[in-house]
């Protein structure tokens, strides 16, 4: 990326600015995310958008390696790619046409198909960012193997912008595959939960899995060989396409019955949990209604439990939880980190950002 380039030199210039006054600054795109970022955005702080920043600057297809600026809607960098028949194997949320680019990579937020294609920062080659001293830095590479020196650019993958301004990224990107099947069956969660772990022992094309209500959803995808094998061996009810795809994109953009429920605002005491916990752990003893995805490694739980009792079962299961939705004033949305964490994350930060004026709020 260019340091010419008339929107990287004003985000400099607002970022040396609020260096020499130490004013806090608050990394904003659409503002997609907002609700759900670690912590929020001090009130003193100035808003710095990313917007600008917008475009595909590279793509080659044959070598299926896109790089896109930061600000680009996610909707117009997946029109781009459909053109070509690729796409985003990992499935961010496109949250109503509203996210970013940077705010998908800052989140690190995946979709459906998370636990069985990877994670956002497996998909990242490289990237370049302004930091804290407004300098710009590049990470990484524009190709499948660069294994030279740390892989800061994967490590943005999740920061949720506390390590500097996010400029543009080189994703890796996937041709859409030859066939897609999914099968349905009437399972409680623990019976899916059971099925789920063998079948991912198995040689099987296992692309994404919900379970909700007694129902289980399991989509296959690859080649139409393996598709066709592995429907006719697992057995359930063939959807249609038209009917299934709804269904992956209600789970996909966060748009499903559950969150839909949370958005109108919960019972009192009631919070929506994300558990990250160890795919083939059993069912939590946790009260509340749930949803299952990622083979059983990603359950989201609408529960009134008290929330020392939901992070110790995630524990337990060998995961931990984030309150999604439902946090009381000034209570954290994850954990602490432990001491030694803790203060590696505080290392980290302040090497990227020795001001504090990105990472101020975590």
């Amino acid at each position: 990326m260019d340091m010419d380039d008339d929107a990287l030199q004003s985000l400099r210039a607002q970022i040396l600015d609020a260096a020499a006054t130490r004013t806090p600054l608050d990394l904003r795109g659409h503002g997609s995310k907002a609700a759900w970022r670690p912590a929020p955005a001090r009130a003193d702080a100035q808003v710095l958008d990313v917007t600008p920043l917008a475009g595909i600057s590279a793509y080659e297809p044959t070598e299926l390696v896109v790089t896109v600026r930061a600000g680009t809607p996610l909707a117009e960098l997946e029109a781009v790619l459909a053109e070509q028949g690729q796409f985003l194997a990992f499935e961010p949320p496109r949250l109503g046409g509203r996210g970013t680019v940077g705010g998908m990579v800052a989140s690190g937020l995946a979709g459906p198909s998370r636990a069985s294609v990877g994670s956002v920062r497996d998909f990242v080659l490289g990237a370049t960012m302004l930091n804290g001293r407004g300098e710009l830095l590049s990470f990484g590479g524009q190709v499948m193997k660069n294994v030279a020196g740390y892989d800061v650019s994967r490590l943005l993958a999740g920061s949720w912008g506390t390590l500097g301004v996010l400029c543009d990224v080189s994703l890796k990107v996937l041709p859409r595959p030859i066939a897609t099947a999914t099968l349905r069956f009437a399972l409680s969660a623990p019976e899916a939960l059971a099925k789920l772990t063998t079948w991912s022992r198995q040689p099987l094309p296992l692309n994404a899995s919900m379970w909700h209500e007694g129902v289980l959803l399991l989509r296959l995808s690859g080649a139409q060989a393996a598709v066709d094998a592995a429907r006719h061996s697992l057995g359930g009810e063939w959807l249609d396409d038209a009917v299934a795809g709804p269904l992956w994109d209600r789970l996909r953009d966060r748009t499903h019955a559950l969150w839909a429920f949370a958005a109108q605002g919960l019972p009192a005491g009631h919070r929506l949990w994300r558990l990250s916990v160890a795919p083939h752990a059993p069912m939590l003893r946790l009260r509340g209604e749930g949803l299952i995805e990622w083979h059983g490694g990603q359950r989201w739980l609408l529960s009134d439990e008290p929330v020392d009792a939901v992070r110790a079962a995630a524990v337990q299961a060998g995961g931990h939880a984030e309150c999604h939705v439902g946090a009381a004033p000034g209570e954290p949305r994850t954990a602490p980190l432990s001491p030694v964490l803790a203060r590696l994350n505080q290392q980290v930060c302040a090497s990227f950002d020795p001001h504090g004026l990105f990472h101020h709020a975590h």
